[in-house]
């Protein structure tokens, strides 16, 4: 059965039944682990309140800029012939084409989970996120492989059942649950003929990548509601923020859907705490935990730069940076589990961690939507032996 084939089939079923998110018949059910939610919640108010206003807000003229050094210039394996930049991949480049919009600064203050010096300008140039989605762009091989064996195998490694302390699960949580969320992205929008330029859905690399590994589903979630919960804390910090880029109109919609995000009365009913950072960093190791991983972070950080593929790079640099302006926001607390007052976020900050939101939250529409349909489809392509499967795609 080819890919065309298996959309198709799962477009008719979802058709058919007149219930594309097949809730009933889900086995993501109850408390998502380590958070204050459930699946069934989390659905909820993210296809009926949380995704429409994230994808608005992500087209705003403040939203889809994103400042970023676009160099390839690996600290780890300058000497490696195999590490070349792979530029002439289909869709691989990125687009630097901008329009005449202002770019007003900030305060210029770094992350110290990051490894960019994010007040540098002399490298950086501005992208517009709108003209480079996030997507299928043929970067396989040594290069690709080794970015991820570095990130798992050199600073978050699987943690052994019941053997590890709580902050080094969550690192390898919230890393697992972006590697899930960008292999979704990469299913989601395909190259599936490349003579013909013919995009679509590739189910059949969605199911080998994330759905047919539990952990990885339940690691996607737990990262969305990890970074939601950042989003939410800096609530009165983002509502301040001054959201100008020249354009008057454009720019008090931005600050108006802000807002919504923010303080909407829904999404408070439906899940106040979506995740509880007061539990980390606890005991006389707490301090020295803290740093330990933060250096770790900063690693995966510096990886970035290792990516052969421009765009990959491009979207690579922008979620870590997202996950690491969560990590700053989370952890830069008082007693009270108030942010305290030195905290500063820049505006590239604020930009990538909106833009991994609205990520986060496109796959977990995609997993809630097209997942039961998806995995009923393989699972029975696997159990009959008649069936032709494709072989694995590359991403």
């Amino acid at each position: 059965m080819t890919v065309s084939k298996i959309g198709s089939l799962i477009n008719s079923n979802n058709k058919s039944c007149q219930c594309p998110s097949s809730q009933d018949s889900w086995k993501y059910k109850g408390v998502i682990e380590d958070c204050c939610c459930d699946y069934e919640s989390v659905n909820s108010v993210n296809g009926e309140l949380l995704h429409p206003m994230l994808q608005k807000l992500v087209t705003t003229p403040f939203f889809r800029y994103f400042k970023v050094k676009l160099w390839c210039d690996c600290p780890f394996w300058p000497d490696d012939d195999d590490l070349a930049c792979q530029e002439g991949k289909p869709d691989n480049a990125v687009d630097r084409t901008l329009d005449s919009r202002a770019f007003k600064g900030w305060i210029e203050a770094d992350n110290p989970w990051t490894n960019d010096d994010e007040t540098d300008n002399g490298e950086m140039t501005y992208v517009n996120l709108l003209l480079n989605p996030e997507r299928y762009t043929g970067y396989v091989g040594s290069s690709a492989r080794r970015i991820w064996d570095a990130v798992y195998s050199e600073n978050c490694p699987k943690y052994p059942s019941g053997e590890i302390c709580q902050e080094k699960k969550v690192l390898y949580k919230l890393i697992s649950g972006l590697h899930s969320s960008i292999s979704i992205h990469i299913a989601a929008d395909y190259l599936l003929d490349e003579s013909t330029n013919k995009w679509g859905q590739n189910p059949e690399l969605m199911y080998d990548r994330v759905l047919r590994y539990p952990d990885r589903v339940r690691n996607l979630y737990f990262t969305f509601l990890f970074v939601l919960r950042a989003v939410t804390k800096a609530a009165d910090y983002l509502e301040q923020a001054e959201y100008d880029t020249g354009n008057h109109t454009e720019d008090l919609k931005t600050q108006s859907l802000v807002r919504q995000l923010l303080h909407n009365p829904k999404l408070q009913a439906a899940c106040p705490l979506p995740f509880d950072e007061a539990e980390l960093w606890q005991g006389q190791s707490g301090p020295e935990l803290k740093l330990q991983i933060q250096k770790q972070f900063r690693n995966i950080s510096a990886l970035m730069d290792c990516v052969g593929c421009e765009k990959c790079r491009l979207w690579g640099k922008l979620q870590v940076l997202g996950l690491g302006t969560a990590l700053k926001i989370l952890f830069s607390v008082d007693g009270q589990n108030q942010l305290s007052e030195s905290l500063q976020l820049q505006r590239n900050e604020v930009i990538a961690l909106v833009n991994l939101l609205n990520r986060l939250s496109e796959s977990i529409k995609y997993v809630s939507e097209q997942g039961p349909s998806i995995e009923k489809i393989m699972e029975r392509q696997i159990s009959d032996p008649s069936e032709t499967r494709l072989g694995k795609s590359s991403a």
